[in-house]
């Protein structure tokens, strides 16, 4: 991935319809999305060239926004076909798709609903979320100040830009005593979720993963339940006390950028990365890879 800042990347950006240079996908200081948060994006993959259930991520982005009291004007065969067409006018296989959609700058106030909405799209490629060395043996966390809100203070289902606040404040926190990332705990005490990825343990060969009431059911996260499922694997969703973490044996985060990532260390409790955790990351890695890819390489050597 390039150290260049992103506002200073190559290439073409779709914006409202139409690809446009890079450098020129602008929005005005004074829009709305801005100021109040309306705005909603999501996190995409692509492998080889393939976005990893793009369908479900676009269907997911209409409903972030449902949610926040707009519709995004472009349906989702719009949405997808611009996904696509970023990847190919990139040349990108391997690669991070970010769409956002925001409301513009009409009217300024906590009201404003006749105010334009747009949507963005960007692709860039994207390596490893975490440190590939620390990634193999575990990352570690730190416990985060703040909690997941209670879902009548928030909407908590959507993917919506102003819930993360609290995380990149977390996650910033925890990188600052040097860790990778921060554990964060919902309204109540349980144990949520991480700054921007689900979290699993295990224990005698069960998984254990908190029930999403108050943050994302992450599209990764229903992938690792389904995968778990085909292998036999035994799921226990539930509320999740923080001081029985002292009891699993092993833990690991997911997410569409973190992928499957063992957890060596939370606060003051511990895990070794096991055989259920390394499993799910290979088939995982499998799953998320196009199924096509062996016939294309095949065509390729012929």
């Amino acid at each position: 991935m390039s150290s260049l800042p992103f506002d200073q990347h190559d290439g073409v950006i779709w914006y409202d319809g139409q690809m446009v240079p890079w450098s020129d996908a602008k929005l005005h200081v004074l829009s709305h999305g801005l100021h109040y948060a309306r705005a909603v994006f999501e996190g995409e993959r692509a492998y080889g060239g393939v976005v990893y259930k793009l369908d479900e991520h676009t269907e997911r982005l209409h409903e972030s926004a449902r949610l926040l009291g707009f519709e995004i004007p472009y349906s989702t065969a719009e949405i997808n076909d611009a996904c696509n067409a970023l990847l190919r006018e990139h040349n990108l296989k391997d690669a991070y798709v970010r769409p956002i959609a925001w409301a513009g700058s009409e009217m300024m106030g906590v009201s404003a609903q006749q105010n334009t909405i747009h949507l963005a799209i960007a692709v860039w490629e994207w390596p490893s979320y975490f440190d590939p060395a620390e990634r193999a043996k575990g990352i570690r966390l730190d416990i985060a100040e703040y909690h997941r809100p209670d879902p009548r203070t928030a909407p908590c289902k959507s993917k919506a830009a102003g819930l993360y606040m609290i995380c990149t404040i977390s996650k910033h926190a925890a990188e600052a005593k040097g860790y990778a990332d921060a554990l964060m705990y919902d309204w109540r005490g349980y144990v949520a979720e991480a700054t921007g990825a689900n979290i699993f343990f295990i224990k005698d060969g069960v998984l254990h993963t908190p029930t999403p009431d108050c943050f994302l059911d992450g599209i990764t996260r229903r992938t690792v339940i389904e995968l778990a499922g085909k292998r036999g694997i035994e799921l226990i969703e539930r509320h999740i006390k923080p001081e029985e973490m002292s009891d699993f044996e092993e833990c690991f985060i997911c997410g569409t950028a973190a992928e499957v990532t063992p957890v060596s260390e939370i606060g003051p409790y511990r895990f070794t990365p096991g055989e259920i955790t390394l499993t799910l990351m290979t088939d995982y890695t499998e799953e998320v890879q196009p199924k096509t890819a062996p016939l294309q390489m095949a065509a390729a050597a012929s």
